[in-house]
């Protein structure tokens, strides 16, 4: 079981910083479908947030068995579906971003149990 869950997570760290990667170059082209605002401010600042997904997965695709990254990437993609799922609420991203929140916090609770795994 640890090992399909580090293969997981290493292909979750492939995704999250292959997409954060594609909101730094094209913050619109990703924001779009997500039904976001369009202005500049929101691109800029969607395309911040790409940057650090992509150090995100990339630190995870690097140090997959290590600990501390393992349970920073867990906080990271639960916190962001938390707050994926306040946009929703909010109305500020349409409901298909649901599904990015539901990744993100499935992602989360993988990376929780593997980080358990490490530590024994």
């Amino acid at each position: 079981m640890r090992r399909l869950e580090r293969t997981l997570l290493v292909g979750i760290g492939a995704i999250t910083a292959a997409t954060g990667a594609l909101q730094v170059a094209a913050p619109a082209a990703t924001l779009r479908p997500l039904g976001g605002d369009d202005s500049p401010t929101a691109r800029h600042f969607f395309g911040t947030v790409g940057m650090f997904m992509t150090c995100t997965g990339g630190v995870l695709l690097a140090r997959p068995d290590e600990p501390a990254v393992v349970l920073m990437t867990a906080v990271q993609k639960v916190g962001a579906s938390a707050g994926v799922g306040l946009a929703v609420r909010r109305g500020l991203l349409s409901r298909l971003a649901l599904a990015v929140a539901v990744f993100d916090f499935l992602s989360g609770l993988l990376a929780l149990d593997y980080w358990r795994r490490l530590r024994r």
